[in-house]
């Protein structure tokens, strides 16, 4: 298999098992908002996660739960991102983002979920041992709040909403 055929496999995996997940949630307008918050993209950081695993010997059947989680961590990035407080944004990978689609209260619940999704997906047994599951999950928390994802956010909006000499 290729690189393009590997990153194509490993999309399609990664997208049943986002939808395998989700569809553990009740069914309810919230995780409809979250269902179309993860589809489309490439799922280049799923890809690495799966890849890098691999070439540690990491199967594929736990591999999936860190890169899984990777993903809804991105997709509540991206759906608070298009935010009007943030970035404003109507469309996203060619259709109405989430805010629109639904509406704000909706769009930051289902981004809030997403998050937590994460989270889950790092702690589920599958994903290894106690050990390295806990590490996951400082890592996610690590790189997904004020020491990463969450700082740059603000440092975006920070350098937007500065005024220019």
């Amino acid at each position: 298999m290729d690189f393009y055929e590997r990153i194509s496999a490993n999309a399609l995996t990664v997208e049943a098992h986002l939808n395998a997940y989700l569809d553990t949630y009740a069914q309810q307008p919230v995780v409809d908002a979250m269902r179309y918050a993860v589809q489309g993209g490439k799922r280049m950081r799923a890809y690495m996660v799966i890849e890098s695993a691999a070439m540690f010997g990491i199967t594929i059947e736990q591999s999936i739960w860190p890169a899984t989680a990777i993903e809804a961590l991105h997709a509540y990035s991206l759906v608070h991102d298009d935010m009007p407080c943030m970035d404003n944004d109507d469309m996203r990978r060619g259709r109405p983002t989430v805010h629109k689609a639904w509406d704000e209260a909706t769009a930051v619940l289902a981004g809030d979920a997403l998050q937590t999704m994460g989270f889950e997906l790092v702690l589920n047994v599958h994903a290894g041992s106690p050990d390295v599951r806990a590490e996951l999950a400082k890592t996610l928390a690590k790189a997904s709040g004020a020491h990463g994802m969450v700082l740059g956010q603000a440092l975006d909006i920070a350098a937007e909403t500065a005024e220019t000499p």
